[in-house]
């Protein structure tokens, strides 16, 4: 990766590529200043830009232009495409604030691949205020790309304004306690929402305690996968009970997590009431023989679960 979150913008010779990039749209300089019928010209010849995404490509260069940062080309590409994948590319913070001026007015793309860019809070900020005005995007991925506290406080903020969204993936993020807060008030207010991946954080015994009442609550999320954080003792309890109450999810991913007896113990409660859930993935667990009868006895009773992975667990 080549950005870090202290890092605010490219290096001189990047920012006098950007200046040149900005520059060499085809048509574009000429449709600024030529009359109305060069813009026919230049479209016709072109063959390839409609006027929408001619003016969409317009703000894009401006607005890289605005916070010195290079161009994506194949952004500048991506024409009536419904899927833009833009993973490593070294973003950034001043990448992703010229990138979100055009998404919100993007009629087109369905899913947003940001994978690995070093956005940083302040990336996030920026692109959640875009997130919150399309209605077009609905699966967001923005996986490690250490959103901390305020990338996540923004993203949810701008995720329970906009009902469009149904899928969204935060894996390795180091999201945490503080975090957990935030997810919590967006499982709560947005119930369109049906798969999240939280996996690869840094969740713990509060943030379970802080998750499991609002998993209770949500009304929306059928695809939930928090595996590889630190869910333990009274949080993975916490979090259990939430899957008790719970009357809509049915994938659920809680390995490599350590809910030890305890948290079997709940979950094999949870599965007593639960009616809905279908795939459990809960190995790697820390559970022993007396935590596997736990979650036996709950097997007994459920009907709906047909996939169930458990193992190495000592």
């Amino acid at each position: 990766m080549r950005d870090s979150c202290e890092r605010s913008g490219e290096d001189e010779e990047q920012k006098e590529e950007a200046m040149a990039a900005c520059g060499r749209l085809s048509g574009v300089a000429e449709a600024e200043q030529g009359p109305e019928a060069d813009w026919d010209s230049d479209l016709e010849t072109e063959g390839t830009h409609g006027l929408g995404e001619l003016v969409r490509d317009t703000l894009y260069l401006r607005s890289c232009r605005a916070h010195s940062v290079v161009p994506i080309s194949c952004f500048l590409r991506q024409g009536s495409a419904q899927e833009l994948n833009l993973q490593h590319r070294g973003l950034g913070p001043q990448g992703a604030r010229a990138l979100a001026s055009s998404l919100s007015s993007n009629p087109y793309i369905k899913r947003l691949d940001l994978r690995d860019n070093g956005l940083c809070g302040a990336g996030v900020e920026a692109l959640a205020g875009a997130l919150s005005k399309s209605s077009s995007i609905r699966d967001v991925d923005l996986s490690e790309n250490q959103l901390g506290v305020a990338g996540a406080q923004a993203l949810c903020a701008a995720l329970t304004t906009n009902r469009a969204m149904w899928k969204m993936q935060l894996s390795g993020n180091g999201l945490e306690e503080q975090a957990a807060q935030h997810l919590a008030e967006l499982l709560l207010a947005h119930t369109d929402l049906k798969s999240l991946d939280l996996s690869y954080n840094q969740l713990n015994d509060q943030a379970g305690e802080t998750l499991g009442p609002a998993l209770a609550e949500n009304t929306g999320l059928t695809e939930l996968n928090v595996s590889w954080n630190h869910l333990r003792g009274p949080g993975a309890v916490a979090f259990a009970r939430g899957l008790e109450a719970n009357i809509f999810l049915k994938v659920l991913d809680i390995s490599y997590n350590g809910f030890g007896d305890p948290g079997a113990s709940a979950v094999g409660e949870a599965l007593k009431a639960n009616n809905v859930l279908e795939e459990l993935n809960m190995s790697n667990n820390r559970i022993s023989a007396m935590g596997a009868l736990s979650l036996g006895l709950g097997l007994r009773v459920n009907q709906t679960l047909r996939i169930l992975v458990v193992g190495r667990e000592c």
